[in-house]
C-alpha cells in the first residue's frame, strides 16, 4: 500500500507544472477577451444613441408614432416636467398629469407660450385605485402617439424595511408599479389600432441589483424594466416601441437636493439625451455618464453593490436627518 502512494505522489509530482499556469493563463486571456468585447460593443453603442443620434435626429414623434399628442405622467416637476417641455419643442400636444394643479397649470402656461402646442391638464392622485376612469374619460378622442410613465414616489430617505411607513409602502406600490401598468392599459389599445405608438418607462438603475436600505423602491422599479422589456417583445410586431430608461442619479427632489453635474445631470439635460434615444434602444440608461455607470456595475458582484449601497445610503441618512434637525 506504501509503494502504492508513493507511486501515486511520484506521478503527480511529475505532472507538467506549465500545464496548469498555461491553463490559468488561458483563462485570464478569455476573462480579458469578454470584457474587451464588452468594452468595445458598449463604445459603439453609447456612441450610436448618446451621440449620432443627438446630432443626427430631431424625430417628428407626431408622425413617426401616430398620434399629436403624448401624456407624461408626474409632469408637475423634474423628469416629467422637462419630457413634457422637450416633446413639446417637437410639435407634440401634451396632456399632464400629476396632483398639485397649481403646478401643472404652470407648465402648461410655459409650454404653450414657448412651443405654441395645446396643453391639457389632469389632476391626479395615482396613490389611490379609483383614478383611472377619470383618465379614461379625459383623455377620450385624443390620437395619443407617445405615453412617458414617469410619475413615481420614493422613500423620504434611505430607511430599513421595517421603518418605512405602511401607507408609503402602499404609496410605492400604487404610483410605481400599478400606475404603469394602468396608463398602459388605457394607451396601447388605440397605439395597436394604429400599429404605431411609443412607451417610455421610467424605471431606475437602483433596480439593477437589489438595494439595501431603498428595498421597495429598488424592487418597484426592477418591476417596470422586466414589464417593459416583456411589453416591448409582445407588442413589437404591432408596430409599438416599448423602451426601458434606467438612470442612475438626475437632480431631482427625489435624489435628496443633488446638485447638478457631468456624472449627475439636470432633468433638462438627462432628457434631451433620453428621448432621442427612443427608437434607438429599448433599454438603457438615458444619459451617457449613465452608460458608463451601468458599465461598471455589470461587472460589480452583488455583495459590493449591497456594501457600497449601505455606506452610500447610511450617509444619506445622516445628511438628511441632520438638516431636518437644523
Amino acid at each position: 500500500m506504501a509503494t502504492h502512494r508513493a507511486d501515486l505522489s511520484w506521478i503527480l509530482s511529475s505532472l507538467d507544472k506549465s500545464g496548469f499556469k498555461n491553463g490559468l493563463a488561458l483563462l485570464g486571456l478569455l476573462w480579458t477577451a469578454k470584457v474587451s468585447l464588452s468594452l468595445a460593443f458598449s463604445i459603439l453603442k453609447g456612441l450610436r444613441i448618446y451621440l449620432f443620434a443627438q446630432i443626427t435626429t430631431r424625430n417628428n414623434f407626431c408622425i413617426k408614432y401616430g398620434g399629436r399628442w403624448a401624456v407624461v405622467t408626474g409632469a408637475s416637476e423634474g423628469i416629467g416636467r422637462a419630457f413634457a417641455c422637450e416633446l413639446a419643442r417637437c410639435g407634440m400636444n401634451i396632456v399632464l398629469m400629476s396632483r398639485s394643479t397649481q403646478k401643472l397649470e404652470k407648465v402648461a402656461e410655459t409650454i404653450e407660450k414657448e412651443s405654441k402646442v395645446e396643453t391639457l391638464i389632469i389632476p391626479i392622485d395615482f396613490a389611490t385605485q379609483d383614478v383611472y376612469q377619470k383618465i379614461i374619460a379625459s383623455l377620450e378622442g385624443l390620437d395619443i402617439g407617445i405615453l412617458v410613465n414617469n410619475v413615481g414616489v420614493m422613500y423620504e430617505y434611505p430607511q430599513y424595511f421595517l421603518d418605512v411607513p405602511k401607507q408609503k409602502l402602499f404609496d410605492l406600490i400604487n404610483i410605481n408599479m400599478t400606475s404603469v401598468i394602468m396608463m398602459t392599459r388605457i394607451v396601447l389599445p388605440q397605439m395597436c389600432e394604429r400599429k404605431r405608438g411609443a412607451i417610455i418607462n421610467m424605471s431606475s438603475s437602483a433596480g439593477e441589483l437589489p438595494t439595501p436600505q431603498m428595498t421597495v423602491y429598488a424592487a418597484t422599479k426592477e418591476f417596470v424594466d422586466s414589464f417593459s422589456r416583456a411589453l416591448a417583445y409582445e407588442y413589437s410586431p404591432q408596430g409599438i416601441e416599448v423602451q426601458s430608461l434606467r438612470p442612475f442619479y438626475v437632480a431631482t427632489a427625489m435624489t435628496y437636493g443633488t446638485k447638478a453635474n457631468i456624472v449627475v445631470p439636470s432633468p433638462e439635460t438627462y432628457v434631451k439625451s433620453a428621448l432621442y434615444t427612443l427608437g434607438l434602444s429599448r433599454r438603457n440608461t438615458g444619459y451617457w455618464s449613465h452608460g458608463i455607470q451601468g458599465w461598471f456595475v455589470g461587472f460589480c458582484p452583488e455583495w459590493l453593490w449591497m456594501w457600497t449601497a449601505t455606506l452610500l445610503n447610511n450617509q444619506i441618512r445622516r445628511v438628511v436627518l441632520k438638516n431636518k434637525k437644523q
